[in-house]
């Protein structure tokens, strides 16, 4: 219903470059919310927590005491400078588009994507709280990049 709800919302809007990640989650939301030919990048998969995938953060720290993905990342996984290397490569190609452009991702790299905009460390993004089918959008002041709009929905 979320994605759904999407459609609406970015209705009338005109993008030259509509991006998903590969996985399913990702392209299902794209074609609900009216974008069923969003162009697969592999940049914007979401991080690979190695080991760690589908595990709770309080599982993890049962077996390492005080572990924060932000800091110490997931084991055998990608570093966050790796996943950060991948979002600076998206920037890179948003950039490069005369228009703007909509990606659909997930969590972590869509928010170490948003940080990377900012010419912000990869680890700001563990401030910046992003819910689920809820359009953020970052832009330009000037001529610097901003977060012009955060959406999030902690509730």
């Amino acid at each position: 219903a979320r994605a759904e709800s999407l459609r609406s919302r970015l209705a009338g809007h005109e993008f030259a470059l509509v991006l998903t990640s590969p996985l399913q989650r990702a392209r299902t939301t794209a074609a609900l919310a009216g974008f069923p030919h969003a162009e697969v990048c592999e940049d914007l998969l979401e991080w690979d927590y190695g080991d760690d995938e589908g595990r709770t953060s309080a599982e993890i720290r049962e077996e390492r005491p005080g572990w924060l993905i932000w800091a110490d990342g997931p084991k055998n996984g990608e570093t966050i400078d790796q996943v950060a290397e991948r979002a600076d490569r998206v920037i890179q190609r948003i950039l490069h588009t005369a228009g703007d452009t909509l990606c659909f991702a997930h969590g972590h790299i869509l928010r170490i994507l948003s940080a990377r905009w900012i010419d912000s460390p990869p680890q700001l993004a563990q401030r910046l709280l992003l819910a689920t089918a809820e359009p953020s959008t970052l832009g330009w002041e000037h001529d610097y990049r901003v977060i012009e709009r955060w959406s999030c929905d902690a509730g």
